[in-house]
């Protein structure tokens, strides 16, 4: 049974925005990075600057992978800002260092990364992605009818190993990730999963936010665990069945809130997504983008992968 949402829809109207507001100063506020490689490619991040008593300039981080870290202290002066973070999931063997320069609204600099290598970096405001009223639905679309991996393309540097198997939508072992050759902007998403012992997989909603899909049965709640947002939403309970059963999500997104229902549970209740997690496509936010279901960590299913698009 579907618990009663803790607000309704309509309260949405009357939140404060969380990005994309007059900001306490030039710098405070939430901003969405994009990183330049040696060899041209590029990768998201963001970032969120506040303000910690008087004063003080605190925030956190997303890089290219892993959760949302704190970062403790900002050094803010003359439009630059200059932070460090410890490692995560990164390669080398020294913290993360940033320095950028604020020009009207917008940020450039570079990030010294764990080997040493300078990347630079430019960067805008995150959007607000408020919408005004509630949303009308059209048709259903089925992604995946069961027979092929039509409307689908592999995404990263792994073998795709992702095949249509008695109507199954299955990925056989980790290797490349998997997306929706459409994008889509608000949506509701109906989709069934399996995994194995231990599995892991994630579905991106527009390709950059990270609903998780992990083997938590009758473990503590997490954001980084069955239900959650990854790095940043806790699901208030868990509704995990153990590996091995078919389970459920339903997922509404409208702008950057977000309701998940976990097998019949309503387990996140209209809560804004801060910004995109790691693992994200790009980090245009204000942007329609695929569904992108996780793909190199391990075997995972999906079928009856249902989207309603709003009009």
């Amino acid at each position: 049974m579907v618990r009663t949402c803790c607000i309704v829809f309509t309260a949405c109207l009357i939140v404060a925005p969380l990005s994309g507001q007059e900001p306490q100063d030039p710098v405070t506020g939430r901003w969405d990075l994009t990183f330049k490689t040696a060899d041209g490619h590029t990768f998201p991040s963001w970032l969120e600057i506040r303000i910690s008593g008087n004063s003080t300039h605190v925030g956190q981080l997303v890089g290219r992978v892993g959760s949302a870290r704190p970062i403790s202290q900002i050094d803010y002066a003359n439009d630059t800002i200059r932070f460090s973070v410890p490692l995560q999931w990164e390669q080398g063997d020294r913290p993360l260092s940033f320095e950028a320069v604020r020009t009207d609204s917008t940020l450039a600099g570079w990030m010294v990364d764990g080997t040493g290598a300078r990347l630079p970096f430019t960067a805008v405001r995150a959007p607000a992605l408020q919408r005004a009223g509630t949303p009308q639905w059209a048709a259903p679309v089925k992604l995946f009818d069961g027979s092929d991996l039509a409307g689908w393309q592999p995404q990263g540097n792994g073998e795709n190993s992702w095949k249509a198997i008695g109507g199954v939508l299955t990925n056989t072992k980790a290797g490349a990730n998997i997306a929706t050759r459409g994008n889509y902007g608000d949506f509701k998403l109906h989709v069934e999963f399996r995994y194995p012992a231990e599995g892991n997989s994630g579905i991106y909603l527009r390709g950059r936010y990270e609903v998780q899909i992990e083997d938590s049965y009758r473990q503590e709640t997490s954001s980084h665990r069955l239900g959650g947002v990854y790095g940043f939403l806790i699901p208030n309970e868990n509704a995990a069945k153990p590996a091995g059963e078919w389970q459920s999500y339903d997922i509404t997104l409208i702008g950057r809130r977000v309701t998940i229902v976990l097998n019949g549970h309503q387990v996140i209740c209209d809560q804004p997504i801060p910004g995109i997690t790691g693992g994200a496509l790009d980090s245009n936010e204000g942007a329609p983008g695929p569904i992108l279901l996780q793909g190199d960590h391990g075997p995972v299913e999906y079928r009856n992968v249902v989207l309603t698009p709003a009009r």
